[in-house]
């Protein structure tokens, strides 16, 4: 059974600026730098008439991990994430995300709005993990999802002080 991940994170700047931080190559290349971790990579990164195509792969080290993950993965646990944003629609812009981990039958995905919030926006992940495993796939997707949320908190940082620097 698939284990829910909401998130969200309010940014004092607008839509637009938000969307063009979010479709902007120099933003993701700042972000993969600042928060990729050891080895992060891109596998692709498309940007064209305000949409953006990107793959990175990050990894998490072992000694982070938990030994129900250890066990039946060895070693750093690599997960290989795919976002896309849409182009701006007004007060609005829709996006997917997709990952998968290396060796863990494991999958999430889900979608992304950013919208208008007061006079700032809100960029609003809703997505879920799943783990193919009997009796211990749960166990794996909560470990999965804590991590994936500390992630996403560490990149909200990153976006907010990019954008204060950059707007």
């Amino acid at each position: 059974m698939a284990r829910h991940i909401p998130h969200s994170s309010s940014y004092p700047q607008s839509v637009a600026e938000v969307h063009r931080a979010l479709t902007s190559e120099q933003y993701w290349r700042d972000r993969l730098a600042e928060v990729g971790g050891p080895g992060a990579s891109f596998g692709h990164l498309t940007v064209a008439d305000g949409t953006v195509d990107v793959e990175v792969a990050q990894a998490i080290p072992a000694e982070h991990l938990p030994s129900i993950v250890t066990k039946i993965r060895p070693g750093d646990l690599v997960i290989t994430r795919t976002e896309t944003w849409g182009p701006l629609d007004g007060d609005r812009a829709r996006g997917t995300f997709t990952a998968r981990v290396e060796g863990v039958p494991a999958t999430l995905s889900g979608a992304l709005t950013l919208s208008a919030d007061g006079t700032g926006s809100t960029v609003a992940l809703d997505g879920q993990v799943e783990v193919k495993l009997p009796l211990i796939g749960g166990k794996i997707e909560g470990v999965i999802a804590d991590q994936v949320t500390e992630l996403l908190e560490n990149e909200d940082r990153f976006t907010a002080e990019w954008l204060g620097s950059h707007t």
